[in-house]
C-alpha cells in the first residue's frame, strides 16, 4: 500500500479547518495542524480531540517569522489553507507550499458580488493568481454554502433555528443553492488529495440533492413541520439598500446572501470540465447528508 500523503492544515481549529483536520486523521494521513499558542488555550478541548486522532500540533501562526512557516511546511507533502477571510491575504506567506488554496464559494464565479463581500472575493482571486503564476499544483475547493451555518436558521438572522411562523426571502426565491454539510466537506477534501483529476483544477462540490431554490427549502421545512409559513419577500433593491446600511460584519453576509440567494451565483454556470470537476461525480461511494436529512434534527 502507498504511504498517505503527510498534510499540514492551517486554520485547522476555525470552523471548517476542524472538519478537514478530523477526516484527514480519520483518513489515516499523517496530520499536522499549525495552531496559534492563544488558540491552544481557549480551545483546548478541540486541540486535545485532534491530538486523541493523532495530529501534531505545531505551535504558530501566518504572523511568525517565516522560518516558522517553512519549517512547517517541509514536514509535510500537501499543505491546506482554511484561513478565515480576514486572514486570506495572509496565505501569500505560505504560497509557495500551499495545495488547497481557500474554501467556500467560487470567487471566480461570483459575477454579481457587490460590497463588502466582493472586496473579500477579490482577494481570494488574487491569491489563485498568485498560486497559478509560480506554477504551483493546487486544487481549489468550492463549497458552497456549508449547512451547519446556513440551514441552522434557514439563512435568517438573529435566531438560532429554523423559524416555525415567518420567514424573509431575499429576492423571488428562485435561484438555486447548494448546501454542503461541513462534515462532507472535509471528507471530499481528503479524498481529492493525490487524485490526479483534480490536480490543477476546482473541485466543485455540487450534491444534487442539495441543489436548492429558497422557495423549495421553505417548503420541505413546511411539510416536516406540518404548518404554512408567513412569507415575506424582500425586493432586490431593498437587499441593496439593507447591505449599505448594515454595519460590518453582517453587510458581509448579506452580500453573499444577496450574491447567491437572489442573483444565483451557485448555479448559473455550467463546470467546465478543463478547469473543474465535481465531486459527487469523483466519488460516488460518499454518502453524502442531505438537506432533507440535515433538517431533520431541527424538528
Amino acid at each position: 500500500m502507498a504511504e498517505k500523503s503527510k498534510i499540514l492544515i492551517i486554520g485547522g481549529t476555525g470552523y471548517i479547518g476542524k472538519f478537514i483536520v478530523e477526516a484527514s486523521a480519520k483518513a489515516g494521513h499523517p496530520t499536522f495542524a499549525l495552531v496559534r499558542e492563544s488558540t491552544i488555550g481557549f480551545k483546548a478541548n478541540l486541540v486535545e480531540k485532534f491530538k486523541n486522532l493523532g495530529v501534531h500540533i505545531i505551535n504558530g501562526d501566518l504572523n511568525d517569522h517565516h522560518e516558522v512557516l517553512v519549517k512547517a511546511v517541509k514536514q509535510v507533502d500537501v499543505v491546506i489553507s482554511t484561513v478565515g477571510s480576514a486572514l486570506v491575504g495572509d496565505q501569500l506567506k505560505i504560497i509557495d507550499a500551499i495545495k488547497d488554496a481557500e474554501f467556500g464559494n467560487d470567487v471566480d464565479h461570483m459575477t454579481h458580488a457587490v460590497d463588502p463581500a466582493k472586496k473579500d472575493w477579490a482577494k481570494k482571486a488574487e491569491i489563485r493568481r498568485a498560486v497559478e503564476a509560480k506554477g504551483i499544483p493546487y486544487t481549489y475547493v468550492a463549497t458552497n454554502f456549508s449547512a451547519g451555518y446556513f440551514l441552522h436558521s434557514l439563512s435568517q438572522l438573529d435566531v438560532t433555528s429554523p423559524p416555525r411562523d415567518k420567514i424573509v426571502i431575499l429576492g423571488d426565491g428562485t435561484p438555486k443553492a447548494i448546501f454542503t454539510e461541513e462534515g462532507d466537506i472535509g471528507t471530499y477534501t481528503i479524498r481529492s488529495i493525490n487524485d490526479p483529476r483534480t490536480l490543477y483544477k476546482t473541485l466543485h462540490i455540487r450534491p444534487a440533492a442539495n441543489t436548492i431554490s429558497f422557495n423549495e427549502l421553505v417548503s420541505l421545512w413546511e411539510k416536516k413541520i406540518g404548518k404554512t409559513l408567513e412569507k415575506v419577500y424582500v425586493p432586490e433593491q431593498q437587499v441593496l439598500k439593507n447591505i449599505q446600511e448594515t454595519e460590518f460584519p453582517r453587510n458581509v453576509l448579506l452580500a453573499l446572501m444577496h450574491a447567491v440567494y437572489v442573483k444565483g451565483d451557485h448555479t448559473n454556470f455550467g463546470i467546465d470540465p478543463s478547469v473543474g470537476v465535481e465531486a459527487t461525480e469523483l466519488y460516488p461511494d460518499v454518502k453524502y447528508t442531505t438537506v432533507d436529512k440535515f433538517l431533520d434534527q431541527f424538528v
